[in-house]
């Protein structure tokens, strides 16, 4: 499990035990004053939630620093590893492609707002979340380098008609379903020649550098050998037809705006002049020109395919040069609609210089980075000119944060009413590809998915048509409701100024961890033929995973169902037969199921309670990936002879009793059957089995098969623990897995666990709850465990791992003498932190 998602799931945990707890999230050390008077919008916290943003679109093996506790790792074969052509990276939207122009483009935008506007994030205490941020996209890129110009240009299923714009799944199960349509692990990728692709890396690599150059000098200089290389191979190239994969998606057409872009990066990063001259020589001749016209081209906006303009701004940091500061300014004026050229797009009500329902909010934002950085540089000498451009940018942002016509936050997780409706997969959390109902008020007649699993906090979206209006839009108008990482490039480095501008302090409770908002595992059932002698079931079994998504190899569930008639009748538990019938996988497969039994129920006191087990060979075919692949169909019988004068009677059958006599189709939720108990690495996770025991808190599934507690249940009658063991077993013995309950009776809703009292002679090492030799944060998990189901991880603890005697004398940390409470666990937070430099905390 990753430092931060712990840290994350021990704040939850403190939170459920009654304590409202303060961790820092990576590079937040301390509050900060909130926003000025003069905004009504706190900027920090909006950038602190587009790095959430970018962390959400982290493609490969996450890092320590990821702090979205519902990612895991993606594009990991079966083995877990890694199979890109180039790991890591972004993806590139609510997709799964990841294409290096864009990946560069947004890293530096991301890289010139940090340089312009470091003091101001750094003093937020955002500086260290942001340049792991930066460093992932930059990593990538150099990795993308093949030499001379020659880029990876596309990873991702771009062959046969763009399957990945047609796979909508969660990213931690994508490449399962690649697999499912072709076959292997490793998805497709290009090399191509492509002079802005070049440029582009070169220009972040040469920021990058920058950025890197006094904290991590050799990193920085492996930057900047790579951003010389490229741009040299770009400005021999000097050409972009070649787009490989990106066809389509993202076909370039100017390569001289690039590569002008990148010299003036790498006349900042090296201080030679020959970038400046190659600029004078050979790009500013052949600046593009405004249609029919002789006057260099000042219209439209920056974006991924566009860096004219800001390349004009850079030549004029770096030389002073007025008639390009006369250039910035008659940009800037033309978005403003007070140019002798009307404005290409309009003006709305609200003052949004909406230039195209592509993305409009895309452009506005990079045009506002322009304007801010203008006015704090090549127009600081004029304070009414800097003031105008700076008051036009900041309505442009705060447009964003509900400042417009709709007087909602176009940027998700900002404000309290954002756009419902998202074009996003892994965010989606869907498990059957049917996701143009998502953010509908309804579902239709087939009562498709319409919720989503995850608030995409940070995202900006695409935002609303040329009149300010946004209407009821669905997935699938992605002009209005996709996201990107280009859309939030200018935007968050415009945040950067604006925290110059106004302060602003990060949230110090965000991320907080999330929990489902449904159940993520399921038994669906219906009868599928009944008799005097048998009950016969079709029944799925379904993942519907997103917390995160993923898929388990040992997957089972169980069919209760009451004896009594039957020995009542004369016969006996071997008359009973268990047996599959037809199934959707067959025999050797993925996904194949054994059924078997019947099993005794050692829960039930009367004795006369058995079960059938469904057991999945290999239950990993069930995925959260399709209609088809999210469940998988077994059809069973249990029965007795007919004519040996048995009786058989389902009605007091537990699972029966669940509600199979009314189940009408297996697609409709009367068929979930919450009395057919399903096991997932042999812990309880749907149903209840017949003695009431029920599935534990939920839990984050961490690295390596471990997994975290994040909630806890306060209020019981009886606790129950269940023991999971393997043995070979016959039919009427012990099943495959078997279950041994304990009870004990609580009137209260928790019990204490008892500390360490004055005995310190007795403490082997001060906040090592779980006596493994170190003190890290597993063990503020341990202490909060105990206090939240004490019947399992306190003192007297049935689970393996409780805490024991030394463990509580060791975790009493804080008022040392007390008793157990969250606030040691808290204590060991923070000297994990380093926010304390010893324990006991005095």
């Amino acid at each position: 499990m990753i430092i931060n998602k712990i840290t994350a799931a021990v704040s939850a945990l403190a939170m459920t035990a009654g304590v409202l707890t303060y961790v820092p999230k990576t590079g937040i050390q301390e509050e900060l004053p909130r926003t000025n008077a003069a905004s009504s919008y706190n900027y920090a916290e909006a950038l602190q939630k587009s790095m959430f943003f970018y962390e959400v679109q982290q493609s490969g093996k996450l890092p320590d620093w990821n702090n979205v506790t519902w990612r895991a790792d993606s594009m990991v074969d079966e083995s877990g590893k890694e199979t890109d052509a180039v790991p890591g990276g972004w993806f590139d939207a609510g997709d799964h492609f990841k294409f290096t122009l864009t990946n560069a483009y947004s890293a530096s935008l991301m890289a010139w707002g940090y340089i312009e506007y470091k003091d101001a994030v750094d003093n937020a205490g955002l500086g260290e979340l942001y340049r792991n941020n930066l460093q992932w996209g930059l990593d990538y890129v150099l990795a993308c380098d093949k030499g001379g110009g020659k880029m990876i240009g596309t990873i991702g299923d771009f062959t046969g008609g763009s399957t990945d714009h047609n796979i909508w799944c969660s990213a931690e199960v994508y490449l399962r379903k690649h697999h499912l349509n072709n076959g292997d692990w490793k998805r497709p990728s290009d090399t191509i020649s492509n002079a802005s692709v070049a440029a582009l890396s070169a220009a972040c690599l040469a920021e990058g550098y920058l950025v890197f150059k006094d904290t991590q000098p050799d990193k920085a200089a492996d930057y900047l050998k790579h951003a010389k290389d490229l741009f040299e191979g770009a400005d021999k190239i000097r050409a972009n037809k070649d787009v490989g994969g990106m066809s389509g998606m993202y076909n370039t057409s100017s390569w001289l705006d690039d590569c002008m872009y990148a010299a003036n990066w790498l006349y900042r990063a090296t201080g030679d002049k020959s970038y400046l001259d190659k600029i004078e020589k050979d790009y500013i001749p052949n600046f593009p020109l405004e249609n029919q016209s002789t006057d260099r081209k000042y219209t439209w906006g920056l974006c991924w395919d566009d860096t004219s303009q800001a390349a004009a701004l850079l030549y004029a940091q770096n030389t002073g040069s007025q008639e390009w500061i006369d250039h910035v300014n008659r940009h800037l004026k033309y978005w403003m609609g007070e140019d002798s050229k009307p404005f290409e797009g309009s003006i709305t009500s609200k003052g949004l210089s909406w230039l195209t329902n592509w993305g409009c909010l895309r452009h506005a934002t990079n045009t506002a980075w322009l304007a801010k950085l203008a006015s704090d540089t090549i127009f600081k000498d004029d304070s009414s000119l800097a003031s105008k451009y700076n008051t036009w940018a900041d309505k442009q942002m705060n447009y964003c944060f509900g400042d417009n016509e709709e007087g909602i936050s176009y940027v998700l997780g900002m404000g309290s009413k954002w756009p419902q409706a998202i074009h996003h997969r892994t965010a989606s959390g869907i498990h059957d590809d049917h996701w143009n109902e998502l953010g509908q008020k309804s579902g239709g007649n087939e009562g498709w998915q319409t919720e989503y699993a995850h608030t995409l906090y940070g995202a900006l979206i695409g935002g609303p048509d040329s009149k300010g209006s946004y209407g009821n839009y669905k997935v699938s108008d992605y002009q209005y409701t996709e996201v990107a990482i280009d859309y939030n490039a200018g935007y968050t480095a415009a945040l950067c100024a604006m925290i110059a501008d106004n302060g602003g302090s990060p949230l110090a409770d965000f991320p907080l961890t999330e929990t489902p908002t449904w159940d993520e595992w399921q038994v669906a059932a219906v009868i599928n033929g009944s008799g005097s002698s048998y009950t016969e079931v079709k029944a799925w079994a379904m993942n519907h995973t997103a917390w995160p998504a993923r898929v388990a190899e040992d997957i089972e569930y169980r069919y209760y169902f009451d004896v009594s008639e039957v020995l009542e009748s004369g016969l006996t538990i071997d008359d009973i037969t268990v047996e599959g019938k037809s199934q959707q996988y067959g025999e050797g497969k993925q996904g194949h199921a054994t059924v078997s039994g019947p099993y005794k129920y050692e829960g039930d006191t009367t004795g006369n309670t058995y079960y059938a087990l469904i057991k999945f060979d290999d239950g990993r075919a069930i995925q959260p990936t399709g209609q088809s692949e999210h469940r998988d169909e077994v059809q069973f019988r249990v029965s007795i002879p007919d004519g040996k004068g048995g009786t058989w009677d389902p009605s007091n059958d537990w699972s029966y009793k669940g509600g199979l006599a009314k189940a009408s189709d297996l697609k409709k939720a009367d068929s979930l059957n919450k009395q057919i108990t399903m096991y997932v690495d042999g812990v309880l996770v749907w149903g209840t089995e017949p003695d009431g025991t029920e599935p534990a808190p939920y839990t984050v599934p961490g690295s390596s098969g471990s997994t975290t507690t994040t909630s806890a249940t306060t209020t019981t009658t009886t606790s129950t623990t269940t023991t999971t063991t393997t043995t070979t077993t016959t039919t009427s013995t012990a099943p495959t897995t078997t279950s041994t309950t304990s009870y004990t009776d609580t009137t209260t809703e928790t019990t204490t666990t008892s500390g360490g009292g004055e005995n310190t002679d007795s403490v082997t090492k001060w906040g090592d709850a779980n006596c493994d030799g170190g003190v890290d944060l597993a063990d503020a998990v341990i202490i909060l465990q105990s206090l939240a189901n004490p019947n399992k991880y306190g003192l007297s603890g049935t689970d393996e791992h409780h805490i024991t005697e030394q463990g509580a004398l060791n975790g009493d940390v804080y008022e040392n003498g007390t008793n157990l409470t969250a606030n040691d666990a808290l204590s060991i937070q923070k000297f994990c932190l380093n926010l304390i430099k010893e324990l006991p905390e005095k």
